[in-house]
């Protein structure tokens, strides 16, 4: 159970937690379309400039979705480094007046507040008014493509708590990312964007009204994706390859290009307004939130098991025990306090002092003890955002750090990396991943220099073992290959390192699903999402259709009676979202032919209008039902509690010939499992009626059958889910 569900009136203090279970709040899209008499006729009306039209607004939108997510993530960027420079400049100058008269402590508590003052006004907006913000927001995205409706993940609201809790987490100082979150924010674009409307702000535009669907839908959130990718590492080709393997469970050519033109044009959005903020018009020498600046010139694999394994049992202590929004928000702030604490101390207990010369890049160099002329090295790693730290690793010159410098701050923010996520915040885990490699494989690089015979080690072996390092935490952590070595590949303009980075990740990824899962995956399953994977159990081909699908099946008639409709959607213990629709057979035989398949938002809309054969005899002027009215209620269909049957309508008749889907997807109930899952994984399914040699419905499968099947044997005994 999740914990925005609760209520804090009569909540014990222990939630049990079983990851076995799938929750009963998660449902499907509808990836299929419904290709009843409605749209049928629309479609054939249509003539070929208005195909041609709608083809050119499928580009239209992709261009204003990558528009607007480059000016998202430029704003984002431009509020972390003023709030970030701010803070920072008022501890650094605290520290070097306290340095001399003494009562560095006054230093410390400012540092802290700072950061919890931050913190807590991040954590008070996303735990008190969208706890749908939380996190970097890719498991949730990665189960919208996948075909999973998550409440309110693509709302306006959790947009906005989104861009200002990421920029409350970074400039609070916690061990955070501005970049993953970036994903989510553009997620979000793509789908306000392309309904041309805000059903939010209840404004209407009325336009992209044929894009009212969650397969149109679907297809531009991975455009946004993808967009929030390239704006976050000014990597296009990346940013598509993410979408393809981590999100659409479906692709074609056509999408490709859409979502590669997106995520140019958000790249270029978002240098375009840098180069004007930095005051170098038309220098696009900003491509990203993160930059790593160009170059001239497996251990990670378990690091990032051991990341994934200490947040899978800290999510599940937050989970039993940490589910008051008030809980959370202290959590957040303490996370703050001891994330500055212990910065402090290790930047005050460090003697690592190394001369300021020209070719430094610290932005806020502390000297603290060091001599005059020197600068505090540990100073360089922990005051700083880390978007700043990871790019003094790369381009300070060696000798900058000594090991033991870069050995303690690996393993601190190893930990605060891991304790951090997770947190009801706005926050990625990209950067904390990157931060961590590149500091590791900086210590790797010295080591190798140590023991070569003439003290020294070549430029390309220590930007190779640096660069090594760096992605295959960062593919330890999330199991990104394909797209993560061409996102880096991009980010740094450099294709040396690309096959040593492939093979890293490679390495790493097969290390790490030795042990446990990637880390987004293991929180798809704590939230009990039924998320379908790229393939069935090995294990599963002596399994049927009649072995996992749902039974008996609730069918209604082709001309059915207002009452028992009513009746059948207002039963909460059962809340079907999709009815075969039946011919009996004979009096006695209660299972019918199947002749379609209608959904519960088209008979509410059905009801709501009042379609019903009586009124439709009397009233010979009432204006016929069309797709636009389906659409006008997409994508919050009126629960069923909202609408009045009177009594005498209950004896009424409504024909849902012309409205459900003559042609749904049907299977013997011999049909393998993997053969049902392939169905439900490349079409995007969300019921598949199972009939027998007659055509009659026998069981119908849906998404969390077949999930339910994927948790194991305990799942499909304990959990007796009704049909979705």
């Amino acid at each position: 159970m999740h914990p925005s569900l609760l209520q804090d009136a009569g909540c014990p203090k222990e939630i049990p937690h079983n990851e076995k279970l799938l929750s009963l709040k998660y449902e499907s899209l509808d990836y299929d379309n419904s290709e009843n008499q409605l749209f049928l006729e629309e479609e054939r009306r249509m003539s070929f400039l208005g195909f041609k039209c709608l083809e050119i607004s499928r580009w239209v939108i992709c261009g204003l979705i990558g528009f607007l997510t480059g000016l998202i993530a430029c704003c984002i960027d431009i509020a972390v480094e003023n709030l970030a420079g701010v803070k920072y400049f008022v501890v650094k100058q605290n520290i070097e007046k306290f340095t001399e008269v003494g009562g560095l402590s006054i230093s410390l508590i400012l540092w802290a507040v700072l950061n919890a003052a931050f913190v807590m006004v991040g954590a008070i907006i996303v735990a008190f008014f969208e706890p749908g913000a939380a996190g970097s927001g890719i498991p949730q995205i990665k189960c919208y493509l996948n075909g999973v409706k998550i409440p309110r993940v693509v709302r306006l609201k959790t947009l906005v708590v989104k861009v200002c809790g990421v920029i409350c987490s970074v400039a609070g100082g916690l061990a955070v990312g501005k970049e993953g979150p970036m994903i989510h924010s553009g997620a979000v674009v793509a789908a306000g964007v392309s309904q041309g409307r805000s059903t939010s702000l209840k404004k209407d535009f009325k336009i992209f009204e044929y894009f009212r669907r969650d397969t149109e839908k679907r297809d531009f959130v991975s455009a946004g994706a993808a967009a929030g990718v390239s704006a976050a590492f000014g990597a296009p080709v990346g940013g598509v390859l993410f979408s393809l393997e981590e999100g659409a469970s479906f692709w074609n050519q056509m999408l490709t290009w859409r979502i590669f033109f997106a995520s140019m044009i958000s790249t270029f959005t978002l240098n375009f307004f840098l180069s004007i903020y930095n005051k170098k018009p038309g220098d696009l020498s900003s491509p990203g939130l993160i930059n790593f600046g160009r170059f001239e010139s497996d251990v990670s694999g378990l690091l990032g098991a051991l990341f994934n394994i200490l947040n899978y049992w800290l999510t599940i202590f937050r989970i039993r025990y940490v589910h008051r929004p008030c809980l959370q928000v202290m959590e957040a702030m303490l996370v703050g306090a001891v994330t500055a604490t212990v910065s402090f101390a290790m930047i005050y207990f460090s003697n690592d002092c190394q001369p300021l010369g020209p070719d430094q890049s610290e932005d806020y160099p502390l000297q603290l003890f060091c001599a005059d002329g020197e600068y505090n090295s540990m100073a360089t790693a922990f005051f700083n955002t880390p978007e700043r730290s990871v790019r003094s690793l790369f381009h300070n010159p060696p000798g900058s750090y000594n090991p033991l410098t870069l050995s303690l701050f690996t393993l601190t923010y190893f930990f605060l990396a891991c304790w951090t996520y997770g947190l009801t915040v706005s926050a990625g885990v990209f950067i904390p991943s990157l931060l961590i490699g590149a500091a590791w494989g900086r210590l790797f690089g010295i080591l190798l220099a140590s023991i070569t015979p003439d003290g020294s080690v070549s430029v390309g072996g220590y930007m190779t073992s640096l660069w090594g390092y760096m992605t295959s935490l960062w593919g330890g952590i999330v199991r990104m290959t394909l797209s993560l070595t061409v996102i880096m590949v991009e980010a740094t303009g450099n294709v040396t390192y690309g096959l040593p980075i492939m093979l890293v990740l490679l390495t790493a990824k097969i290390v790490g699903d030795y042990f446990v899962e990637g880390l987004y995956d293991i929180h798809i399953k704590l939230q009990s999402v039924p998320f379908l994977h790229l393939e069935a159990p090995a294990t599963s081909h002596w399994l049927t259709a009649r072995e996992v699908m749902s039974a008996p099946v609730t069918c209604f008639n082709r001309i059915e009676k207002v009452g028992t409709i009513v009746d059948v959607l207002s039963n909460t213990s059962t809340n079907h979202n999709g009815f075969p629709v039946v011919v009996p057979v004979a009096a006695s035989d209660d299972m019918g032919k199947v002749c379609g398949l209608i959904l519960r938002s088209q008979l509410i809309v059905l009801l709501k209008h009042k379609v019903f054969v009586e009124l439709a005899r009397s009233r010979l002027t009432q204006r016929k039902l069309q797709l636009k009215d389906f659409r006008d209620a997409y994508p919050r269909f009126p629960p069923i509690q909202s609408i009045h049957v009177s009594q005498d309508e209950r004896e009424c008749m409504m024909d849902l010939t012309e409205f459900m889907n003559p042609t749904p997807y049907t299977v013997p109930q011999e049909t393998s499992l993997p053969r049902v899952f392939k169905l439900f994984r490349a079409l995007g399914l969300r019921h598949l009626v199972v009939v027998d040699s007659e055509n009659r419905v026998v069981g119908l499968v849906t998404r969390k059958d077949l999930a339910r099947y994927h948790l194991g044997k305990h799942g499909l005994e304990e959990m007796q889910l009704a049909q979705t």
